[in-house]
């Protein structure tokens, strides 16, 4: 066994081992933080499979904003830990037949006998000049740049959808606007107004004044 080979099931055992843990912890903080450590373990594997660009924008995008978006939500709702404990040993053996049937699927799509060294060799290395960036994007924006679109509009359109779902309108009475071009039109005097008043002067201070 190589040291490339070593590497490669260790960061591989390293993402399925987070990937569980992710989903069997109680506590979403916990959870996401295997997350991002299965998305570092990842991106090794990307890198090691001679895919850079990808490995580097799955920590840049994901672990480095996505991810530490997510992180800030998550620590500022109030999650009521015992109500997402119930539930779980009734549950269990539902989730376990679901896994199983999961894990069944993934193998019989990507299994040895069809993503095995023997269907797919190791690549060769790539000389040193080899732009990794330019060989995704090539055939990204030229044959499959229909897919790219699509895949767009459709992130927008979820976007939208999540908005309009999550979208809470409050009766116009409770909503207090602000009319920023009467704001900026408002001038002093419309304001305030000065007045002149003559200086009055109290019984008692006269009082005072004579004694002395």
């Amino acid at each position: 066994m190589t040291f490339e080979t070593f590497i490669f099931y260790l960061l591989g055992f390293i993402a399925a081992a987070s990937g569980l843990m992710m989903i069997t912890v109680k506590n979403p903080v916990k959870a996401a933080l295997w997350l991002v450590l299965a998305f570092i373990a990842t991106a090794g594997l990307w890198i090691l499979a001679q895919a850079e660009f990808l490995g580097l924008v799955l920590i840049l995008v994901y672990v480095g904003a996505v991810m530490v978006l997510f992180l800030f939500v998550v620590m500022m709702l109030d999650i009521n830990l015992v109500v997402l404990k119930e539930g779980f040993t009734r549950y269990l053996p539902i989730g376990a037949v679901a896994a199983l049937a999961t894990f069944a699927l993934i193998y019989m799509v990507v299994g040895p006998d069809r993503f095995g060294l023997q269907a797919f060799p190791a690549p060769t290395p790539l000389p040193a000049d080899a732009s990794n960036t330019k060989m995704i994007a090539v055939p990204l924006y030229t044959t499959h740049v229909y897919a790219f679109i699509l895949a767009a509009v459709l992130l927008l359109v979820g976007i939208v959808a999540a908005i309009s779902l999550t979208l809470r309108r409050r009766p116009p009475k409770e909503v207090q606007y602000q009319d920023i071009d009467a704001q900026v039109k408002v001038q002093a005097k419309d304001r305030f107004e000065m007045i002149k008043m003559a200086p009055v002067v109290e019984p008692e201070i006269k009082k005072e004044e004579k004694e002395e």
